[in-house]
């Protein structure tokens, strides 16, 4: 069932682009997106995750860098019957955790500076078991294939916008255009419908990440715990070079805003989160 929905959202992504691509350059718009939607496709699936590794500046550790941080990750590897992943440190304050790769064998879990300074070791335990509960799930490459179509989409947005503002969006073939008002349209309607793709993706994902990962290391009010401090923390020290298209691959929104931000929140409540972490707690510990 999940390998039939991821199949279809990531679907709907490619006609986003394609349907963009028409508003573009007409027929020939919407062909030239789709093989580029598909060379996405195979892009996505070999070098998505070294893409968001690049975008944040993360440094790969070995056990001698950071010996404590890397023994825990693979003390909880071996808990949850995977391979060691490669273990990043990204250089933030603003205090958050990620999961990407294209399979458990080729997996990464990256944490930033800041949520090593602010939490306990059971509480950064918790975190990085929720992390590998994303590789366990296999959760992260689509995710990271959504990272990055929704990217590509908002990018061809703004050119549809940039282009009906200064008299473009109608290619030669006028048959495949809509003109100044269409090319406006879905230059706004676009982006917002690939977020709430995104939103689809990952929000039902978190819960289950949530869930696996309080089994993985047996403690699931210290996840609770770290979820709130982390929730608390994100907003006072926000991710200043966090993008809205590979948001949703952390373990707390890294965006701040307004009540627009939260409607698509690729994120579920934490106050949610949290109630259901204390439920697994009293029910099974």
């Amino acid at each position: 069932m999940n390998r039939l929905k991821t199949t279809l959202l990531l679907s709907l992504l490619t006609v986003l682009m394609v349907l963009m691509g028409s508003a573009i350059g007409g027929k020939t718009g919407m062909v030239f997106a789709f093989f580029m939607a598909v060379a996405m496709n195979f892009f996505s699936y070999w070098f998505s995750d070294k893409i968001v590794l690049k975008m944040y500046g993360a440094r790969e550790i070995g056990e001698h860098d950071h010996p404590a941080f890397y023994g825990l990750v693979r003390r909880l590897a071996l808990q949850a019957g995977l391979p060691m992943p490669r273990v990043y440190i990204v250089p933030s304050e603003s205090p958050n955790a990620f999961a990407t790769g294209r399979n458990p064998s080729h997996a990464a879990v990256a944490a930033t500076e800041g949520i090593l300074r602010i939490l306990s070791p059971d509480e950064l335990e918790g975190v990085m078991a929720h992390e590998l509960a994303h590789v366990q799930n296999r959760d992260i490459l689509v995710s990271t294939i959504a990272a990055t179509f929704a990217g590509a989409i908002s990018m061809i947005g703004n050119m549809l916008q940039w282009g009906a503002i200064m008299g473009g969006g109608r290619g030669d073939d006028e048959e495949g255009s809509g003109g100044l008002m269409g090319s406006l349209v879905m230059a706004i309607i676009a982006p917002i419908a690939a977020m709430l793709i995104q939103m689809a993706v990952s929000r039902s994902r978190e819960y289950l990440a949530d869930e696996t990962g309080a089994r993985i290391c047996g403690r699931p009010l210290a996840l609770a715990n770290a979820l709130r401090k982390l929730h608390n923390a994100s907003h006072m020290i926000p991710m200043q070079e966090a993008s809205p298209a590979s948001a949703h691959l952390f373990i707390v929104n890294p965006l701040t805003g307004g009540s627009l931000m939260n409607l698509f929140s690729t994120h579920p409540p934490m106050e949610e989160r949290i109630a259901r972490l204390e439920g697994l707690a009293r029910n099974r510990w």
